[in-house]
């Protein structure tokens, strides 16, 4: 049963399975937003969910009957753990305060796509990597914003209060300004006043849009190419139990042909020559 389990929810054609499922399920949720079909077929979409949910709950089952006796070994694996909250968010009830739980948890059935999809494990698995880098680079690039929120502040303020009025509209105007959303707007205003002020707007957007944003790709491809490495490593070494299996049982038949050889060979030295003559001259 163990072996069965572990076969099942291994195999190729059920991760194909559990894809398509988690596609249904989005295509379920995006209909009960269309006017009319969602009161019309309410019924059959409950359904949906039910048994989609319950095929979760079976796919878990068979993962940690896979790995028994040691069925904890489930949970050390970081998408196994997001899949079973998943499971454990959709067994809310959805009536009363519960009622937005549970449809939070039917959306988040749709992320059960990236852990389903390796390629998509590997993005989000570079994502969580970049992290700290990305901090780093927030950082610094907060402190640059602090610093050009309070320059703006004081040569700006008085001329356009409504863009620099005090630090925090200013940090908002900075923020317009690195999105390049209408930033060309505040920077003609404020040339009004200063007519090099665009030098203060060029080099916080060439600062603070092109070079933080470049900064940002090239960790993400660092990482990206780091947890490829890692992927590829793993799946070099990594050698399942019907593999260990079969290596077991080709050896054990070596053993034993090689054991018959050496049976045949002792028995055929330990036999004397029959009618044998020797002849003189």
């Amino acid at each position: 049963m163990r072996e069965l389990a572990g076969r099942i929810s291994g195999s190729r054609p059920f991760e194909y399975f559990i894809i398509a499922l988690i596609v249904a399920n989005a295509v379920v949720l995006g209909l009960e937003t269309v006017e009319g079909i969602g009161e019309r077929f309410l019924h059959w979409f409950e359904l949906a969910h039910n048994v989609t949910l319950a095929v979760f709950i079976v796919e878990a089952a068979m993962k940690m009957l896979a790995l028994a006796p040691r069925s904890d070994r489930y949970f050390k694996d970081g998408w196994n753990v997001f899949d079973f909250s998943i499971i454990v968010l959709s067994l809310v009830p959805a009536v009363g305060p519960f009622a937005v739980v549970a449809r939070m948890a039917r959306l988040l059935r749709v992320l059960r796509l990236i852990s389903a999809l390796p390629e998509l494990r590997l993005i989000v698995s570079t994502l969580v990597r970049s992290i700290p880098g990305m901090l780093h680079i927030v950082a610094v690039m907060s402190l640059l914003t602090y610093i050009y929120a309070i320059l703006g502040f004081h040569l700006f303020h008085e001329h356009d209060p409504e863009h620099w009025n005090n630090l925090g509209i200013s940090l908002l105007s900075l923020f317009r300004v690195v999105t390049l959303e209408d930033w060309t707007d505040i920077m003609y205003v404020a040339m009004d006043l200063h007519p090099f002020a665009w030098v203060y707007f060029l080099s916080f957007v060439v600062l603070g849009s092109f070079v933080t944003i470049n900064l940002f790709i090239a960790v993400v491809i660092n990482n990206l190419d780091e947890a490829k490495q890692e992927r590829l490593r793993q799946l070099e070494t990594a050698t399942t139990a019907d593999e260990v299996i079969a290596e077991l049982r080709a050896a054990r038949e070596s053993l034993t042909r090689l054991e018959r050889r050496l049976v045949e060979v002792q028995n055929e030295g330990g036999r004397s020559p029959a009618g044998g003559e020797v002849s003189g001259g």
